[in-house]
């Protein structure tokens, strides 16, 4: 599997969240890098999850059929957003009830767009990326309230 290089001009990987990108901010999304894309990829997929939430891990936003590209801007709807654990088709930032939690923010890299409908949830999206994935990267980003 290729390594994806995922990065942030606002966060490093295991650093602190700007408060901006989470509930207590804006709520918006950050800006993210992407590095090493195959040639032959055909579309991006991030999800952004929590795995330190006391009820198992919790979805923030998933995203997939985004474009090829080296940048995800602020605040954008870069591809078709399915279903988070927050029951809205849109970003949600962390929001952590105790705590310092990590947030994953993972970007696949696809041979194919996917046609999934935009109720999808992450399990539906991981089942439609399976066979399909050229390299993988994360940035994992910490915060707490």
């Amino acid at each position: 599997m290729i390594s994806l290089l995922v990065t942030s001009s606002v966060f490093g990987n295991n650093k602190q969240i700007p408060r901006k990108y989470t509930c207590d901010g804006e709520d918006v999304n950050p800006p993210l890098e992407i590095e090493g894309i195959p040639q032959n990829t055909k579309s991006l997929v991030l999800i952004v999850d929590d795995p330190d939430a006391p009820m198992g891990t919790w979805e923030h936003w998933n995203v997939w059929n985004i474009p090829p590209t080296s940048k995800i801007k602020e605040n954008s709807i870069p591809g078709v957003e399915g279903m988070n654990d927050f029951a809205k088709h849109s970003y949600g930032g962390p929001c952590p009830p105790s705590g310092v939690h990590r947030y994953f923010f993972k970007i696949y890299a696809l041979d194919k767009e996917l046609s999934l409908p935009d109720q999808s949830s992450k399990k539906d999206l991981i089942e439609s990326m399976e066979g399909h994935v050229l390299a993988r990267g994360e940035l994992v980003g910490l915060y707490s309230r």
